[in-house]
């Protein structure tokens, strides 16, 4: 290990906040102690399969009683790991314009790290405000993830830098997401451009920085999406792009081990980004989406039918929560734990919506994720309105 290698001061930071194995094993332990006195008057249901239900249920309870949960906690890294102190602190963040990347990069600031942020516009507010709240050891980049040339002189300005010393940490935090609408609905160029940046992007960025990443057998920490885990509804083109970085990333993790780089996930919860809480702007996307729908779809599925779900979009968003410090607390700790954890889940109500979507049958995982997030009105080509309305012509 060069020069940039760690030695770890004894601090400690915490682990994966919102880990989704201790709210669900609570709730089946509790379950399980209530079906346990219950099951003599729970057990007589007037079917079979009723009583086939409360059995499997209890097993279930029963395999996830204790010891289990200590035995699962190791695996989740609940524990607060030590905090290591690299000797050349270095950190290049992609997308850093708003959000978990600027809030992110003006926390490692203020600890000493040397950053290099990237950013869309060098002349956007984002930017401005990282010039005027970061001290000289943050350098601005611009970088758009989609232009082979914009990731090229990033990588040759990072390398003059830091090639005496490798590159201790990447975050890769660009995302990008303009279609809130079915899969049938959305533009095969949007698929194209979540992919692009999501994708694609990441990979051209990581895979160059990776003989500076080796030289210091550094962290690669990489904010994904719980979309890219789970078909939420009307988020085909992001999740799929979040679900391929997913995998490339957990790809990267299995075989950069022997260079002793550690790779992490973040799956955050739902908080107020950029322009993903801005009204203005789903609805510009809305009509754009509809203005360029071919005339068979609109007709079967209704234009009140894409005007639902870009409300119920921005109604949700409206819980999104302002504080974003838990999901830079779990980049930091991916930076710098000495054994950060391989997923890390900042926001609440993530275990449940793991819990659910790993044990329980696949119409209830689909029930769940139209009742949190989009669950609208049947096309109108399905509507019985519609079949009374053809009839009587």
């Amino acid at each position: 290990m060069s020069s940039g290698a760690p030695k770890g001061d004894g601090q400690e930071g915490a682990g994966p906040w919102g880990c989704p194995c201790s709210t669900p094993l609570l709730m089946v332990n509790v379950t399980g102690q209530w079906l346990w006195h219950r099951l003599p008057e729970l057990s007589v249901l007037p079917s079979a399969p009723g009583t086939a239900c409360t059995l499997l249920l209890l097993f279930v309870c029963i395999l996830a009683a204790p010891p289990w949960p200590l035995a699962l906690s190791p695996l989740c890294n609940c524990q607060l790991p030590p905090r290591l102190s690299p000797s050349h602190p270095d950190g290049g963040f992609a997308g850093c314009d708003s959000g978990f990347g600027q809030a992110t990069a003006r926390h490692l600031d203020i600890m000493g790290f040397r950053v290099f942020a990237s950013v869309l516009d060098l002349q956007s507010p984002g930017a401005q405000e990282l010039r005027r709240s970061c001290s000289s050891r943050l350098t601005l980049l611009q970088m758009d993830l989609t232009k082979t040339e914009d990731i090229q002189r990033v990588l040759q300005h990072i390398q003059a830098h830091t090639n005496s010393t490798g590159l201790w940490g990447l975050v890769n935090n660009a995302g990008f997401n303009d279609t809130i609408a079915d899969a049938e609905l959305s533009p095969l160029g949007k698929f194209r451009a979540c992919m692009e940046v999501n994708f694609f992007g990441s990979l051209e960025l990581t895979k160059g920085l990776l003989p500076l990443l080796r030289s210091a057998g550094g962290r690669i920490v990489t904010v994904s999406s719980p979309a890219g885990d789970m078909p939420f509804p009307c988020l085909a083109a992001y999740g799929a792009s979040k679900a391929a970085l997913s995998l490339l990333m957990d790809t990267f993790r299995s075989e950069l081990q022997p260079w002793g780089i550690k790779v992490s996930l973040i799956l955050p919860g739902y908080y107020k980004t950029g322009t993903t809480c801005d009204p203005a702007f789903w609805n510009l996307q809305k009509q754009q989406l509809l203005a360029s729908l071919p005339q068979e779809l609109l007709q079967a599925y209704g234009e009140d039918y894409v005007e639902e779900i870009n409300q119920q979009f921005i109604q949700f968003m409206k819980v999104a929560v302002e504080d974003l410090s838990a999901v830079v607390n779990s980049i930091t700790e991916g930076l710098l734990a000495a054994n950060p954890a391989v997923r890390y889940y900042p926001g609440q109500g993530l275990g449940i919506m793991y819990f659910i979507h790993r044990y329980l049958p696949y119409f209830v995982r689909d029930l769940f994720l139209k009742g949190f997030f989009i669950n609208p009105k049947l096309p109108r080509a399905l509507r019985r309105e519609h079949h009374n309305d053809v009839k009587k012509a």
